[in-house]
């Protein structure tokens, strides 16, 4: 009962305060006190968006024991399939008002659309690469290195090393990717403006919806007994070899249901904050989703999400207020929490809440002594 209020009460503060921020944002006066301005908006769909790459990172780290320090490729994935549609949706109306190349291909001199963005245009097709380009790069990433049983620090250093390489592929411009400047200047979304209140409105609200979803089956998916051989294998994975189930099977698929999840948050990135570029693949991306993880509290589900917003939250306030301290401030926040939060935020409430849930024994009076306990003779034998 206590897991499933929890539950609702995660699904309801997304929602909920989704509804409640659009709300005041198209309900009410931009001079009204309560009224929330649209780069609000748009910062809480860019939260919503990085609770998604955090709620992905948990599901791999906090039930599997994966450490994986490359996810954060696995959102620019997304994102870029995303910015693909996206820049084929500008069509004519670009600077070279070329209708069949983006702008950045008609500036380096290409004369032809590549293969791979055939279809790019329809926006069925891009939602399909969203899904399948993570998927299938944590497949086949995944199923060598779990048939291998590469596990620990050398996984999480191939994770890191297979984000960096992404990044430095995309720098360059023979990629069809932009380059160092990426995929910008979008235009609409399924023909609505990528630029209007209403849009930012109603993308902040779909990715709340979307992350609630995202929350209901990770939450399902840990509690069934996929689930329990999933956190067996996290907590001794050759014990549960010898039982005879398949570890890297386990692994493998939630590190794919992972990949795709991170990934749609990417998607849902890119239209609201108008830009994709290398730097998302940055290894330091992904590093810092294991930091929002581990303040929210790793193996939470919930806590991956607060800790993605709160630390958002604080790096948006503190690179204006302290633009030099941010970095300092990130690193020692992950440090306090090791050492003093070692279950995160949600992790250490939720084992007090449980140690104030237990009953005591009652105090004995002085000189008394306890009874003994009482046992029923066995019955004899028939």
């Amino acid at each position: 009962m206590q897991r499933d209020a929890h539950s609702a009460l995660t699904v309801g503060l997304i929602l909920g305060g989704a509804l409640l921020m659009a709300v005041l944002d198209l309900g009410t006066a931009a001079t009204s006190a309560l009224h929330v301005p649209d780069f609000v908006v748009s910062l809480v769909g860019k939260y919503l968006c990085y609770a998604m790459l955090a709620l992905a990172v948990d599901l791999v780290w906090g039930f599997a024991g994966i450490l994986t320090l490359g996810h954060a490729a696995f959102f620019a994935l997304g994102g870029y399939a995303m910015g693909m549609y996206l820049m084929r949706e500008i069509g004519a109306r670009g600077v070279y008002a070329n209708p069949h190349l983006p702008d950045f291909m008609v500036f380096i001199g290409w004369k032809e659309l590549p293969w791979y963005w055939f279809g790019s245009n329809h926006f069925w097709f891009a939602m399909i690469l969203v899904v399948l380009v993570p998927g299938l790069l944590a497949f086949v990433f995944g199923f060598l290195a779990f048939r291998s049983r590469v596990t620990g620090v050398y996984l999480s250093i191939m994770t890191q090393a297979l984000t960096y390489a992404l990044m430095l592929a995309f720098f360059r411009n023979d990629m069809g990717f932009g380059g160092n400047n990426g995929m910008t200047d979008f235009k609409d979304i399924l023909g609505f403006p990528v630029s209007a209140r209403t849009t930012e409105v109603g993308l902040m609200l779909l990715s709340a919806a979307i992350l609630a979803a995202q929350f209901l089956l990770a939450r399902w998916l840990v509690r069934s007994r996929f689930g329990q051989v999933l956190v067996a294998v996290r907590d001794a994975e050759s014990r549960t070899r010898f039982l005879g189930y398949r570890p890297e099977s386990y692994k493998l698929f939630v590190f794919v249901l992972s990949a795709v999840m991170a990934g749609i948050g990417g998607a849902l990135y890119v239209p609201q904050v108008g830009i994709i570029n290398p730097s998302e693949f940055a290894p330091g991306n992904s590093i810092e989703a294991v930091i929002w993880v581990a303040l929210g509290g790793r193996g939470t589900l919930s806590g991956a999400i607060l800790g993605a917003v709160l630390v958002n939250f604080a790096k948006s306030w503190s690179t204006t207020a302290f633009p030099g301290l941010w970095l300092y401030a990130l690193g020692g926040l992950f440090i306090a929490v090791t050492l003093f939060l070692p279950r995160g935020i949600v992790g250490s409430l939720a084992a007090g809440l449980s140690r104030l849930s237990q009953p005591s024994a009652a105090p004995l009076a002085v000189g008394a002594r306890p009874e003994p306990a009482c046992h029923a003779a066995p019955e004899p034998a028939p």
